[in-house]
């Protein structure tokens, strides 16, 4: 299992932009083999950031979807919105506690 963190800042006058991007495409990005789990944060205090949380079966499936026409068609019209560089990482969980 793979957990994939996108950090994204947008600038201000576009965050609409982007949630209209997002809620138009987060089934078909959730539903995309392999895909477990989809979240989208933002920010509590700075409201044009925005974090992507999603969890892959491997980092096998998370690269089909980057190569996929799906991912194309998200994010590059999502990178014109940027107010500055994302900040990507993946992980795996270690432990849990509930």
């Amino acid at each position: 299992m793979l957990i994939r963190v996108v950090r994204m800042t947008f600038q201000e006058e576009k965050v609409g932009d982007f949630l209209r991007i997002f809620d138009e495409n987060k089934k078909k990005i959730r539903n995309s083999p392999g895909c477990r789990h989809l979240e989208l944060w933002q920010d509590e205090n700075q409201k044009n950031i925005f974090t992507t949380y999603s969890i892959w079966d491997s980092e096998n499936s998370l690269n089909q979807y980057r190569d996929s026409e799906l991912f194309k068609s998200v994010w590059i019209p999502t990178k014109t919105l940027f107010g500055d560089r994302p900040f990507a990482f993946s992980s795996k969980k270690i432990d849990e506690l509930g």
